[in-house]
């Protein structure tokens, strides 16, 4: 989880603007460096680096004998770097998977490369041969990549957006678009000998769903060789396998739901073949009487983890809130919610153990149609085209939150359940064998790992649980928690104005407002970088809260467990 900073064509010198380019050291702790590219005038990159693989020769911008035309600087893993090294006969000068980036697009261009990279990534190229720039970025956006794109030329690059605030001196912030650049897309500019730079045609290299190029080069598992549920075992633990490359130390959020503890004991297993030294650590987050604890400490107890339990009250939640907003940068309401949790257990795991790497189950209800409200889909082909919807906005919110929640503390968070190659199988499947089964969401992947040992059956078959309501006491949820303190912030008549101050999303109740007017103190007149809000489909949703939904409340979970199993 490093951080990449760029400008091309500052009318300012470069190094009075390094200053923003620290509003994103959290993501780098390890080193920061800063170069011109002396070919051209006005361009700077910089780079924090939080090492996971490699040495101190693992310093960006990258760049090698083979090319040394070639500047890059790049946020991610490339997990496919050996096989496709081996593929083209690649002279690797560095052990650094980014430099299979080079390579690739050295063979073919910028699409060539960002299609045949398997992982996750945000990057930008400096072609001085050619006088080009090229950014790139991965097809669900799990590695964050924000621009600033002047008529007059001028262009800037950011792995988070408070890294771009202020550096247009004498211009009003507000008067000038930050935006995040699109998953799966590749973007090239001509550099003019001014350092400024001509936009030419954005590229949509991928497509939820698609199935990836470097497929071809891995080998894959075909579906009429074995049966859909073995083929999703393979392709899934094989997700988490490459993820395994590190040479940090590795651990897992665990909530107790189906989607980390399928993938903590995935990791569990694989680490044990690898014959790896340390033990895996665990974690898990909630209130007093939090669900998600008691079912995390079964889970952890299973597969062996060294498990730790953090527990915040009421009080330290809400402390948390306007910290969590200036991370995330977002003022969706679900969003917010669910990130204090993963904010306070990222800041323990920093503070008091030596693990940096996290895995995480996000993704997996998008994918395989987990939300509470999928049990209302329609048809199965609204259902296919919601969680499609969802997979193609996912940078804008679960993504988004466990990218800025653990990076904000220095960690790199990562995500099997968005492997390309997997979630282009699963969404393959045919729709109707992909939406709720009797009365159970995320059916094929359960029915997929059962009897394999895995987890007990209670986990496997536990039904979905909301991250912002798990971590909640059974008492009284989180999200109740955050109202009652809000109401005391925000009176009725400020609520009714609410349309006139923030005519884009208007916020629509008083905790939508608070989350609003927090977000533009950090960030005024960014609030298009959330298009909409975050709410449950196809039912009177009043509140994107799981606990208000009439599913969420039925006390037949055992009976519909025992009919599954018989």
């Amino acid at each position: 989880m490093c951080g990449i900073w760029a400008i091309f064509g500052s009318e300012v010198d470069v190094y009075k603007q390094i200053g923003c380019a620290m509003q994103i050291a959290h993501r780098g702790p390890d080193a920061f460096r800063v170069e011109n590219v002396p070919e051209f005038n006005n361009c700077c990159l910089g780079f924090h680096r939080l090492a996971i693989v490699g040495n101190v020769f693992g310093m960006q911008p990258m760049r090698i004998q083979r090319f040394p035309n070639l500047y890059l600087l790049y946020n991610g893993e490339i997990y496919n770097c050996k096989k496709v090294g081996d593929a083209f006969n690649f002279p690797y000068e560095t052990n650094l998977d980014g430099e299979a980036i080079l390579h690739l697009y050295a063979r073919a261009g910028v699409e060539y490369a960002a299609s045949m990279c398997d992982g996750v990534f945000a990057f930008c190229i400096v072609d001085t041969a050619t006088r080009k720039v090229h950014i790139a970025r991965d097809t669900y956006g799990v590695r964050p990549m924000f621009t600033l794109l002047k008529d007059d030329g001028f262009l800037a690059v950011c792995s988070e957006a408070k890294g771009l605030l202020g550096l247009m001196h004498g211009c009003d912030d507000s008067e000038v678009t930050i935006s995040q650049f699109p998953p799966g897309h590749v973007q090239s500019f001509n550099l003019l000998p001014s350092g400024k730079v001509s936009p030419l045609e954005r590229i949509q290299y991928t497509t939820i769903g698609q199935t990836p190029k470097w497929a071809s080069v891995e080998g894959s598992v075909q579906p009429d060789e074995e049966d859909i549920h073995a083929n999703i075992r393979t392709l899934f633990e094989e997700a988490v396998r490459k993820r395994l490359m590190s040479a940090r130390r590795i651990g897992c959020m665990l909530s107790g739901g189906l989607d980390s503890s399928l993938v903590s004991a995935l990791v569990m297993k694989l680490m044990r073949e690898a014959g790896t030294t340390y033990p895996l650590q665990t974690f898990s987050i909630g209130m007093e009487g939090s669900p998600d604890v008691i079912a995390a400490r079964k889970v952890a107890a299973h597969i062996g983890s060294e498990h730790h339990e953090i527990s915040f009250t009421p009080e330290e939640g809400i402390e948390a809130v306007k910290s969590v907003i200036k991370s995330i940068e977002s003022y969706d309401i679900t969003t917010i919610r669910a990130s204090v949790g993963m904010y306070l257990v990222a800041k323990y795991i920093r503070k008091v153990t030596d693990t940096i790497v996290v895995f995480s189950g996000e993704g997996s209800d998008e994918l395989a149609q987990g939300y509470i409200y999928f049990h209302k889909q329609p048809s199965a082909s609204a259902g296919d085209d919601e969680s499609r919807r969802l997979l193609q906005d996912l940078y804008l919110y679960d993504v988004l939150r466990a990218d800025r929640t653990t990076a904000a503390h220095g960690l790199e968070l990562r995500v099997p359940f968005l492997d390309h190659h997997f979630t282009s199988y699963f969404l393959s499947l045919p729709k109707e064998l992909r939406h709720p089964n009797k009365g159970i969401e995320k059916y094929l992947i359960r029915k997929s790992f059962e009897d394999t040992g895995l987890l007990p059956n209670e986990i496997l078959w536990r039904p979905k649980e909301a991250f912002s309501d798990g971590v909640s006491s059974m008492k009284k949820s989180w999200y109740e928690v955050l109202q009652e303190h809000i109401d005391t912030q925000v009176n009725d008549s400020m609520l009714e104005d609410s349309p006139k101050r923030f005519p884009f999303n208007p916020p629509r109740s008083k905790e939508a407002y608070y989350y609003r007017e927090v977000f533009e103190k950090y960030y005024p007149g960014r609030s298009a970088w959330i298009p909409y809000m975050w709410m449950p489909r196809w039912i009177q949703a009043t509140d994107p809260s799981a606990r208000t939904l009439k599913h969420y409340k039925d006390s037949e979970v055992e009976d519909k467990k025992s009919d599954v199993q018989a």
